[in-house]
């Protein structure tokens, strides 16, 4: 006789947990995880309360700096490096903005820059290789942009510049999985005036 229920998932997580988890990791709410998702408040608290039990974690905070990596991910093929870290070029800059209509019609129609996608409350531009990020819902306007670094190899620069002394505020996590298979990784810490820094790789594809 077949166990009853449903098979068990061969990664440490399932969909649906890593995708909370990396949203934790990325530092919002339960509650504007649910909203992001569109499913309810007590679903995502449901992923959170599982993923916590299968990782022998105690609290949800401690999600921020747990450093798994979902077993499909291009990234778990990606050993250590010994190179020294070198920052790359700058590969996205972060604004929040009061309206996003306003904002794309303004940075895509008056400014004349390519629009790259919209998601929601959140859309992206090409400056010349460098990706803007307009964001509606990710803070005050007025408050500094966000730079985000890239570098070949996420988990080797986070390991390097943690022994550098950075304080990062969570560890490498998945930000968007592109249809061609492309995985953005970020992780962000902030600097000696609290404004927040960014690296990022992309991997996979």
């Amino acid at each position: 006789m077949g166990t009853r229920g449903r098979p068990r998932h061969p990664d440490v997580l399932t969909p649906a947990e890593w995708q909370v988890v990396h949203a934790v990791r990325h530092g919002m709410s339960n509650r504007e995880i649910a909203r992001r998702r569109g499913v309810s408040l007590d679903a995502v608290k449901f992923h959170v309360a599982n993923a916590l039990l299968k990782l022998g974690l105690e609290r949800r905070a401690e999600l921020r700096t747990w450093r798994g990596v979902p077993a499909d991910s291009a990234l778990r093929g990606q050993g250590g490096s010994d190179m020294v870290l070198q920052l790359g070029t700058i590969g996205q800059i972060a604004r929040p903005v009061s309206n996003i209509q306003t904002a794309v019609d303004f940075y895509g129609g008056t400014l004349g820059l390519p629009h790259l996608y919209t998601f929601g409350d959140l859309a992206f531009f090409d400056c010349g290789g460098t990706r803007l990020f307009l964001s509606a819902n990710d803070g005050p306007v007025g408050e500094p942009s966000v730079l985000y670094f890239r570098v070949d190899n996420i988990q080797s620069a986070y390991d390097d510049l943690r022994a550098r002394g950075v304080e990062f505020e969570n560890a490498p996590h998945l930000i968007h999985k592109h249809d061609n298979g492309i995985e953005e990784w970020m992780a962000f810490f902030p600097d000696p005036d609290g404004h927040l820094l960014a690296i990022m790789a992309q991997v996979g594809g």
